[in-house]
């Protein structure tokens, strides 16, 4: 018996409706597949260099970037952030950002975020 929907014969031994069944649910799992690599593709992550220091005493650089959706920067700016107070903290400090330069601003693009902040003791 030849199967409309997929356009073969079933196998032998294999029940008709099992050829259709098979077909369905293997295009369920591709689409279901395929809105999971398209929201992961949304989602994206952020990435930052190092810490670098200046030649204005406890005054530094970072740069951070991130891809994928409307909110990139914000995800940019975090990752940035993250990295300043992370760096004043482990000398016992706190971050005071003094300049903050982003780029990137249509979706589904690069964003980014270059920061300069100064380390100053915790009051």
């Amino acid at each position: 018996m030849f199967n409309t929907v997929s356009g073969r014969m079933p196998e032998r031994g294999e029940a008709p409706g099992a050829l259709a069944a098979r077909s369905a649910l293997s295009g369920r799992a591709r689409a279901f597949i395929a809105g999971v690599v398209a929201c992961a593709s949304l989602v994206g992550c952020a990435s930052s260099s190092d810490v670098v220091a200046t030649s204005k005493a406890n005054t530094y650089t970072v740069a951070a970037s991130a891809t994928g959706g409307r909110l990139a920067w914000a995800r940019a700016h975090e990752q940035a952030m993250s990295e300043a107070r992370d760096y004043c903290e482990r000398r016992g400090m706190q971050t005071s950002v003094t300049k903050e330069t982003v780029s990137g601003v249509q979706g589904l693009t690069e964003h980014g975020s270059s920061m300069s902040f100064e380390c100053h003791p915790k009051f």
